[in-house]
């Protein structure tokens, strides 16, 4: 066997003969990693053969669809993400930091699956023994779950095929290894050639396959780029291991949305399901406090009440300090300018800080209107009133544009308890505003600011 040595680019997978600092594919710097590649043996005859039958063109009118059918988790939360459930034959990759509870999870969906579902767990950081210890740990009963503790990948496809599960969870894709290769677990190679055999065992068998990927220090699946291709599903679990709260989003998905977002609440018996994430984000908001306010976001089919804060302080540097945290930052800076150039806020000279309470990321447009109110009210130091809630587009001359899904907003925001909502002019056509809830409507940042900051009248 002739062995002969490529570069791969770690970023998007490019392969290259030679090292170079700079990727010619996608332009990343220092991304080129050496890796020893073998030439494998051709097939023989008869598996040719067998390759070509099975292989053969079909037209598409006379495909079966009934492999598309989907089955339920047991977290709604996660089926939400996923599109409605998972796919049967899917293969479905869970990314996220260390300790962030992604092995919780899928070893919780175990205990959860109902109606005679076979599960292979397989645990390549785990022992069997060390397993067990965490389903007890996490209530999880294990009837119908079977583990095996291996990370040679030719074994475990062995023992897929042989065992026929419905559901196959690697845990992690880091630890398995192809002994053909002569690289240790967790190299480029290894990983893409790993999950290039999973991929075709779950699309051969109809084997549903959630693979377990860390994240390296950029926030990206570890290993290239082309991981992410490969799959049909990837899922980021995210937040503060100081914090009780995960939030589980879907970077790609093929058969679903990518804007749900799944929340979660890590206990001492594991995770639970946070069904109302506004009440969960709200909670210990702080009463007349200047620096904060209240938007009404989407996140894929449902509202979500979010908080946002600022920091406003004066700086005796030339460059003044921006921070963002959960706002896009070259969308905080336009926020920024505007409400100095159309605002009258003479805030350039002054250190400013944003951050969405939650560890929540925000992209939709209809939170700059909050943004600028809780910059408004911190540089001010005068409280917005509390009762109140905001949404709308802002845009580079100050004015308000209307925002998609208005009537849900509207109810989330009364449904939470809010007597007032400040929204665009232009969205004052067919609204159907709930009972008790107060609508004002503005034209620009600067009557935005006038009336969120007004008594309540009593």
């Amino acid at each position: 066997m002739k062995s002969k040595t490529i570069f791969f680019c770690t970023e998007c997978g490019n392969e290259t003969p030679k090292w170079a600092g700079q990727c010619a594919s996608c332009g990343s710097w220092n991304t080129i990693a050496e890796q020893p590649s073998y030439t494998k043996s051709k097939p023989g005859a008869a598996a040719g053969k067998k390759h070509a039958a099975k292989s053969a063109p079909r037209e598409l009118v006379s495909l079966d669809a009934a492999s598309e059918m989907r089955f339920l988790t047991g977290f709604k939360e996660f089926d939400r993400v996923l599109g409605g459930g998972a796919v049967l034959g899917s293969l479905v990759l869970v990314g996220g930091s260390p300790g962030i509870g992604k092995s919780t999870l899928l070893l919780q969906i175990c205990g959860l699956m109902e109606g005679g579902v076979k599960v292979l767990y397989v645990t390549g950081e785990e022992s069997e023994r060390q397993l067990k210890m965490r389903a007890e740990r996490l209530g999880v009963k294990g009837s119908g779950v079977f583990v095996l503790a291996e990370t040679e990948m030719s074994e475990i496809l062995s023992a897929a095929e042989a065992f026929k599960p419905d559901l196959l969870i690697i845990d992690s894709i880091q630890t398995l290894y192809n002994p053909d290769m002569n690289s240790s677990p967790g190299s480029v190679g290894q990983v893409k050639d790993c999950t290039m055999s999973l991929m075709r065992l779950s699309k051969d068998t109809g084997i549903t396959v959630f693979l377990v990927g860390h994240v390296n220090k950029e926030g990206a699946i570890a290993g290239p780029k082309v991981l992410e291709h490969m799959v049909d599903c990837v899922l980021y679990f995210e937040g503060e291991r100081s914090l009780n709260y995960r939030i589980l989003r879907a970077a790609k998905n093929r058969f679903g949305s990518t804007n749900e977002i799944g929340v979660f609440e890590m206990l001492d018996t594991g995770l639970s399901e946070v069904l109302n994430p506004s009440e969960m984000l709200l909670s210990g908001r702080p009463e007349k406090t200047p620096g904060t306010c209240v938007t009404c976001v989407i996140e894929g089919t449902r509202p979500i009440l979010a908080e946002i804060q600022a920091l406003v302080t004066p700086s005796s540097a030339n460059m003044p300090r921006r921070n963002s945290n959960g706002i896009e930052y070259n969308r905080a800076m336009m926020l920024l300018a505007v409400l100095q150039q159309r605002g009258g806020l003479r805030i350039s000279g002054c250190d400013a800080y944003i951050n969405v309470i939650g560890g929540l990321t925000i992209d939709d447009p209809a939170a700059d209107l909050a943004t600028i109110l809780a910059l408004a009210s911190a540089y001010k130091d005068k409280p917005l009133r509390n009762d109140i809630a905001v949404f709308g587009e802002v845009g580079l001359t100050g004015e308000l544009r209307q925002v998609s899904q208005i009537n849900p907003r509207l109810l989330e925001i009364e449904r939470m308890g809010f007597s007032a909502c400040i929204l665009p002019q232009s969205a004052k056509g067919k609204l159907q505003p709930p009972k008790g809830l107060e609508l004002i409507h503005v034209k620009n940042i600067g009557e935005a600011i006038e009336k969120a900051m007004a008594i309540k009248p009593i």
